[in-house]
């Protein structure tokens, strides 16, 4: 199943898509939450009842008004996560990166999955992405894709780890890279190269949705996998390209290191890292590498930033400047 929430009379409600059509999902059954944190508290009793009315409703047993998906305003598929985290899966981008830098891979990379937290609070949907003055100083866009956390759990291994994950959707990890950069020389960070938006959507499927699609994980790793090709778009121009079967760390890895010691909780998000090729940082040091003269490519004022993931759908954004010459990079003492 496909879950989304969407703004309804100025309220967040979570709905279940269906041929292009959202049914609310408190509409399917009376005794179901409204909101996708109240479906996620209580996932699996939930997710039960909701198939079961999704079924009545395909059979022709019951009649539920709907809104057309196109014409809603769409929402994070979870609007206010308890928790993000980011992690740092696929092999290939690392290593592209350091190349590109003129340092080896990093040997860590292959002993175990790492992630960070950057702001739950920032998570948005599709639409406008408000942009600072500093942020446009080499504003770049990542291509991931994200798990949905189901159910809380603590000290969970690997191999059972995949039955916490409620939903996968796509993720783009905004990125200003001079504030990144800057603060990730004093050894701390990212966090203000990351903490203005965290985009996910356009909805949350679920894995049984996926079981079609489902591949061996990287050997020596645990955990499910799928085919499904990644692509991001700049201004109708396709940019990268990849699939989320080249992650080398699980998501199940990551969550097994997520939870150690530390709960995790329904309504955690967690993305994959960018896939190899999925950002301008990686691109513009391979071109540069290949040619000297290369002009970079960072994202603008009214780019649109269409991103794209089998079975996850199409998420959509456009960036916008804010009117303001507030600048945080000028404040630096001297």
């Amino acid at each position: 199943m496909k879950f989304v929430s969407h703004l309804q009379n100025g309220k967040e409600q979570s709905a279940v898509l269906l041929n292009g059509k959202l049914y609310n999902t408190n509409a399917l059954d009376a005794a179901l939450p409204n909101t996708m944190m109240g479906m996620l508290d209580q996932w699996e009793s939930n997710f039960a009842a909701a198939k079961k009315a999704v079924a009545a409703l395909e059979a022709g047993s019951v009649s539920v008004d709907s809104i057309d998906f196109d014409a809603a305003h769409i929402l994070a598929p979870v609007p206010r996560p308890t928790s993000c985290r980011d992690g740092y899966a696929f092999r290939q981008h690392v290593a592209a990166a350091r190349r590109n830098r003129g340092v080896e891979m990093i040997a860590e990379f292959d002993q175990y999955p790492i992630f960070y937290f950057t702001n739950h609070n920032a998570v948005q949907g599709p639409g406008a992405i408000d942009c600072m003055p500093d942020h446009f100083d080499k504003l770049d866009f990542e291509l991931e894709v994200a798990v949905v956390v189901g159910k809380k759990g603590r000290n969970i291994t690997a191999a059972e780890a995949d039955d916490y994950v409620a939903g996968y959707c796509i993720m783009n990890d905004m990125s200003a890279r001079t504030l990144q950069m800057e603060e990730m020389l004093l050894n701390l960070g990212p966090a203000k190269g990351k903490d203005f938006s965290t985009v996910i959507g356009p909805w949350m499927i679920t894995p049984d949705e996926l079981e079609a699609f489902k591949i061996p994980a990287k050997p020596n790793h645990t955990g499910n996998n799928y085919n499904l090709k990644m692509t991001c778009k700049v201004n109708g121009i396709q940019v990268s390209e990849g699939n989320v079967g080249d992650m080398d760390w699980t998501f199940a890895e990551i969550l097994e290191r997520c939870a150690y010691g530390a709960d995790i909780l329904p309504g955690d998000v967690i993305g994959s890292g960018t896939v190899g090729t999925g950002c301008f940082l990686e691109l513009n040091g391979t071109a540069k590498l290949n040619n000297p003269d290369a002009v970079p490519q960072w994202l603008q004022p009214n780019d649109e930033v269409v991103l794209e993931v089998e079975q996850m759908g199409v998420l959509t954004n456009t960036i916008k400047a804010v009117d303001t010459d507030f600048s945080i990079l000028k404040l630096k003492k001297k």
